[in-house]
């Protein structure tokens, strides 16, 4: 069962969530314990393309996916036939196998696939290595492979760490430091750093710059800015937004900052399945408002088509603020 994300994992300060941290702890270290032993029993298989892996520190809400969306629009761009690899979470096929979005649904191979089918090749496989070869034999020249920075499956050309920019109310992308589940940490922080070989800072629409003291945590790394950008605005008149992401609160504030008249707001836990009786208890919320239903494009592919008619899908899209850097960078690595 997925829990809600909680909002304390975020605060940098130990005021809260204090006794619960403290029990969770030593499972934190377990945890770290058996990510290091992983990375360091890795093969790193070389399966004659670059991979490109975006990844994050943080079990979830970093952005990773739009991230990896845009840095395969570049390499499109560019010339280069760039497919997708991801591990398909949350859906029920195993792989290897090309996602179809005429066919597939986010029951058979996770909402994340879906959203980046809809731009681009990608494929699915527990197995990133066999995944990573048939999307070569298929002609692949290079992939991006989405959420690996912890999998030490292939060799990677470039590993690009995706961070959440968003500082403001005491938020801080790292928390306190804490390894799940005692914190939103993967693995430390300095470790997962020493891996990567830039950061790509993800700021919300209504961020100016980043925060000068995240940019410090990353050292002599180098740091690309991207914005989350809507590719329209809100629907119109009063809305019921949800959404089922790691940081739901983000999309609500989102909204809100787009000028969406957000009447009310449900959060779901991250990959949330929907079922009857909660769209029917939104939609009644909605009703009570004489208000729509709007959500995240990444909660909108995993509703049942009946609801898909029903419901606004609001997408964003990752967009550079150094274009002509960040795609220096990937030609470099190519």
């Amino acid at each position: 069962m997925n829990l809600n994300t909680p909002r304390w994992w975020y605060r940098r300060d130990r005021k809260h969530g204090t006794v619960l941290r403290m029990l969770l702890t030593p499972a934190g270290w377990a945890w770290a314990a058996a990510t290091r032993r992983r990375l360091a029993r890795g093969a790193w298989e070389d399966v004659g393309a670059p991979v490109i892996s975006v990844g994050n520190l943080t079990v979830g809400g970093s952005g990773k996916t739009p991230v990896a969306m845009e840095t395969l629009r570049l390499l499109r761009a560019a010339g280069v036939e760039a497919q997708a690899l991801s591990r398909g979470y949350g859906g029920r096929l195993e792989g290897p196998l090309r996602v179809d979005p005429a066919r597939h649904t986010a029951e058979d191979v996770g909402d994340e696939p879906l959203m980046i089918a809809a731009a681009a090749p990608a494929w699915i496989s527990r197995d990133r290595v066999a995944g990573a070869r048939a999307a070569v034999s298929a002609g692949a020249e290079a992939l991006v492979l989405d959420d690996a920075h912890q999998n030490p499956a292939l060799k990677q050309a470039l590993s690009l760490v995706v961070v959440d920019g968003e500082t403001r109310d005491e938020e801080w992308p790292f928390g306190d430091g804490a390894v799940f589940p005692a914190g939103p940490m993967r693995e430390p922080l300095k470790i997962g750093l020493a891996r990567a070989d830039a950061v790509i800072v993800l700021l919300p629409t209504d961020v100016a710059e980043v925060d000068p003291e995240l940019v410090d945590v990353f050292g002599s790394l180098p740091v690309f800015v991207a914005r989350l950008a809507p590719e329209g605005p809100p629907p119109e008149g009063p809305q019921v937004g949800f959404a089922g992401i790691a940081k739901p609160w983000k999309v609500e504030r989102a909204l809100k900052a787009a000028g969406c008249d957000l009447v009310d707001f449900a959060p779901f836990p991250d990959h949330a399945a929907y079922s009857e009786g909660e769209l029917k208890a939104l939609a009644d919320r909605a009703a009570v408002f004489d208000a729509g239903l709007v959500t995240t494009e990444k909660d909108w592919v995993r509703l049942p088509p009946e609801w898909r008619a029903r419901v606004t899908n609001w997408p964003v899209r990752a967009r550079f603020d150094d274009e002509a850097g960040f795609a220096a960078l990937l030609k470099a690595a190519l």
